[in-house]
């Protein structure tokens, strides 16, 4: 359905989202992008029991290489959390901000960490993951993401390496791993016991191809149709 955004004029409704969705015998959902679907646990409750819908984790993005960032950060994952835990789900999946804007594919900051953020990286994902764990019982599961800081399998590895699995695990999105050039079969071999959560996706090779020579913002190739149905990628 495309829902990115909690509004933008382009998405559909939710309750033609959710009606849709029913509709195409799906039973669960991510709560997807905060204020996107009702933020009324109860009002949320109702929407989802009417189509016979549950709720298997919640969304929300997080800069863990800002210092100075973390309390607003914190406060909207809160709010996530909060919902996800009052909505029954006990996975919060954390997606890194990404570096090109979303529209203009413009850079907004360094694609590369320095030496000092990725030395709070793993500190700062556990601080969050132990505060979610013991404040909503919510496990903290990062997003590898096409242009974050999360995106290519060294980066992967080290934030698993960094950081400890009582409070830090992956969401393993093989279409975003695949978009950064990893292995998702080597990470689930290597790595399994951190794989906490899982997106089935796929990307066309072609476009991905384009990306790559011709330096494409992830918006500009999600716009060519990177993103297929498996098994077309």
């Amino acid at each position: 359905w495309g829902v990115w955004f909690a509004e933008d004029e382009q998405q559909v409704p939710y309750t033609r989202f959710l009606d849709e969705l029913a509709t195409a015998g799906y039973q669960w959902l991510e709560l997807g992008p905060y204020g996107y679907l009702p933020t009324d646990p109860q009002r949320l409750r109702a929407e989802l029991d009417a189509r016979g819908l549950q709720v298997s984790g919640g969304t929300a993005f997080g800069a863990l290489h800002r210092p100075e960032a973390w309390d607003d950060m914190l406060a909207h994952v809160r709010q996530v959390a909060a919902l996800t835990a009052a909505a029954g789900a006990h996975h919060l999946v954390l997606i890194p901000p990404m570096y090109r804007d979303e529209k203009t594919g413009a850079f907004t900051e360094s694609p590369e960490l320095t030496a000092q953020q990725w030395a709070g990286f793993g500190t700062a994902a556990d601080r969050l993951g132990k505060l979610l764990l013991d404040d909503y019982d919510v496990r903290l599961v990062v997003h590898p993401h096409a242009d974050s800081h999360i995106q290519t399998q060294p980066e992967i590895e080290r934030l698993l390496n960094e950081s400890d699995s009582r409070y830090t695990n992956l969401c393993l999105d093989t279409g975003h791993v695949a978009y950064g050039g990893g292995d998702n079969l080597d990470l689930i071999r290597r790595f399994g016991e951190r794989v906490g959560y899982v997106h089935i996706k796929q990307m066309d090779p072609e476009i991905l191809a384009q990306v790559a020579a011709e330096d494409l913002s992830f918006g500009e190739a999600v716009k060519r149709g990177v993103c297929v149905t498996p098994p077309a990628g």
